[in-house]
């Protein structure tokens, strides 16, 4: 078992999996009552996409990968001047005091957020929103351009190069190279590129980024 990051889950279950469209409906619409609960548009998930194309080339990873990737923007946002070094291979980004620290402020969308389940969707708020689980799915919901903003934020420190926030296609060749070669932050990068390319096709055909 491991994480699956998808863009647009219901046009697709929609075709594959009708009983699954159904059951995903209901949880963006109580998403979609939560929204509109803080002041915030309700979001309108699209039941017909063209392709979505991710260029990450990772299809899944182990649960346990978004957090090395959510420690690495914790120090990189927190200490000024942060010169990026391998962390110790013993040691457990979960239980960094850094990421503790940035989670007890809950404005993190990349850092607060399920690492197993949950939506980030296309509508622009500052903060994650939290609900109780049995309202959304991991207890927290994130903004796809809330996740952009701190994806973008953080790529430089990675050795990412972004054009005006944009990735090009070459770039994105390398860091998946990269990601599946044996060397220091493969995995932050592995999982910054799904992350990246998630965001950016969430905002682009107005879909939710659904984990599970």
């Amino acid at each position: 078992m491991g994480l699956a990051v998808s863009v647009g889950a219901i046009a697709y279950l929609n075709i594959h999996d009708q009983e699954g469209a159904d059951g995903l409906r209901k949880s963006l619409a109580k998403a979609n009552s939560v929204l509109v609960e803080n002041g915030l548009p309700e979001h309108t998930e699209p039941e017909v996409l063209p392709p979505v194309k991710s260029r990450g080339a990772a299809l899944g990873f182990p649960y346990s990968f978004p957090h090395y990737l959510r420690r690495f923007a914790a120090h990189a946002s927190t200490k000024p001047n942060w010169k990026p070094k391998p962390f110790p291979a013993s040691s457990d980004p979960v239980d960094d005091p850094v990421v503790i620290d940035e989670l007890t402020m809950f404005r993190s969308h990349l850092i607060c957020h399920s690492d197993c389940e949950g939506f980030y969707l296309p509508v622009d708020f500052a903060e994650p929103l939290f609900a109780s689980e049995n309202r959304v799915p991991g207890g927290m919901l994130g903004s796809s351009q809330g996740l952009m903003r701190e994806l973008i934020s953080v790529a430089p420190f990675l050795d990412i190069k972004l054009s005006d926030g944009q990735l090009s296609d070459t770039e994105a060749a390398r860091i998946n190279e990269t990601a599946f070669a044996d060397g220091p932050f493969r995995i932050e990068l592995m999982v910054w590129l799904t992350l990246f390319e998630a965001a950016r096709l969430s905002i682009k055909h107005g879909a939710a980024i659904s984990f599970g």
